[in-house]
């Protein structure tokens, strides 16, 4: 599953600059245009909010997680998760999680 985790992440990260770098290089490139045009259609807004409450989620399961499993440095995946997308985050957290569950280091 670790292989699987890891391509999933780097697939999760690639996968949405492609999209990022097309909008960021347009003429209407800004943070706030780009916010905007998050809850630009109601399909849109209904993505984001999705994402938005799934990422929230997401900081609460691993930081329960990771203090569980005492994983160092789990604010990390909180950046890579604003700074790229849960798309990366989730999946490198797992790939993580397993390295660290199957070296014997968790507390189970």
């Amino acid at each position: 599953m670790r292989t699987i985790y890891l391509i999933a992440a780097i697939v999760g990260a690639v996968g949405p600059y492609v999209f990022f770098a097309q909008f960021f290089a347009g003429p209407d490139a800004g943070l706030g245009a780009f916010t905007a045009q998050l809850f630009a259609t109601p399909p849109a807004a209904g993505f984001t909010t999705d994402l938005l409450i799934t990422s929230v989620v997401f900081w609460i399961w691993s930081f329960q997680e990771a203090r569980r499993l005492r994983m160092s440095r789990w604010w990390a995946y909180v950046v890579v998760n604003l700074t790229i997308g849960l798309s990366c985050a989730l999946p490198l957290f797992f790939y993580v999680r397993e390295l660290q569950v199957q070296e014997g280091r968790a507390s189970t």
